[in-house]
């Protein structure tokens, strides 16, 4: 980035109506790359054991990953591919051992130290990018009610509401391979925010209110509200929800910041808290 900047981030987590809990999240900030940063979100699927088995799976995977990544020589793309091919292979190998068959979504965010922002999915879990309060862009889902809206036949609210919603046309740990979409964002700017989450919690909002939420809110703040509205609108019918927020801010001269907050920040280092409500 050409302008000093840090990132303000939450995680959010909660079981909703289910007897168990199959989604994983998490917010890995690098050991060795100060303001290199990986959010992701897993939803599990295949029983009690098989779904978190899945999730768990992706989550080992990309920790292992993000940690031999170095941002100053690797692909950032190949290694987000790799992340969902791989935990695509071990979650396979799980199969074995689980009471059903274990299938997991992935929405992976990477931001490097320079700015720029990679991203990949398989399934229908997402990441919306906000620019100043408005949607920039977002993910599309592997799903049956995704490719109807694709051709037409579908709006995107008949969708959400499709007796056919939760199918999904691709993901981790099927007998094929899973959908790989990649995308990158060049440059981040102060005032951009990626929200990446489970169905769970997008099923309830609108693009629109979503970016509402998170221009006015802190990221901690945003993502309690989102999990307690989620919650109340499906009443009593919610499926596991989790998400990750991260809200790029600028930094203030170093004395306005001393005299405004009494205290500086340093650029590129993630601050934020994590809320499991």
């Amino acid at each position: 980035m050409t302008k000093a900047f840090r990132l303000i981030a939450s995680t959010g987590i909660h079981k909703g109506d289910r007897e168990y809990q199959q989604d994983q999240v998490a917010l890995i900030s690098h050991e060795r790359h100060n303001g290199c940063v990986l959010g992701v979100v897993a939803d599990g699927m295949g029983g009690r054991s098989g779904g978190r088995k899945a999730s768990d799976q992706v989550m080992m995977t990309a920790r292992q990953l993000f940690e031999r990544y170095s941002p100053e020589t690797d692909d950032p793309a190949a290694m987000l591919k790799s992340m969902v091919e791989e935990a695509h292979i071990v979650i396979r190998l799980t199969a074995i051992s689980a009471e059903q068959e274990p299938h997991s979504t992935i929405a992976a965010f990477l931001i490097n130290p320079r700015g720029d922002c990679h991203w990949v999915h398989a399934g229908d879990s997402r990441i919306y990018h906000f620019q100043g309060g408005r949607l920039a862009h977002r993910t599309s889902d592997h799903s049956y009610v995704q490719a109807l809206v694709d051709r037409g036949e579908l709006t995107e609210a008949e969708a959400n509401n499709h007796p056919h919603s939760n199918i999904l046309v691709g993901c981790l740990g099927t007998e094929s391979d899973p959908p790989i979409t990649t995308h990158m964002i060049s440059q981040l700017h102060p005032g951009d925010t990626l929200l990446a989450c489970s169905d769970g919690v997008w099923h309830y909002f609108s693009p629109t209110e979503l970016a509402s939420v998170v221009e006015s809110l802190s990221p901690r703040e945003a993502t309690e509200f989102l999990i307690e509205k989620a919650r109340t609108r499906a009443r009593g019918g919610g499926d596991n929800l989790s998400l990750v927020i991260v809200k790029i801010e600028a930094l203030v001269e170093e004395k306005k910041t001393v005299q405004g907050m009494g205290m500086g920040t340093h650029p590129s280092v993630p601050a934020g808290a994590t809320s499991k409500v």
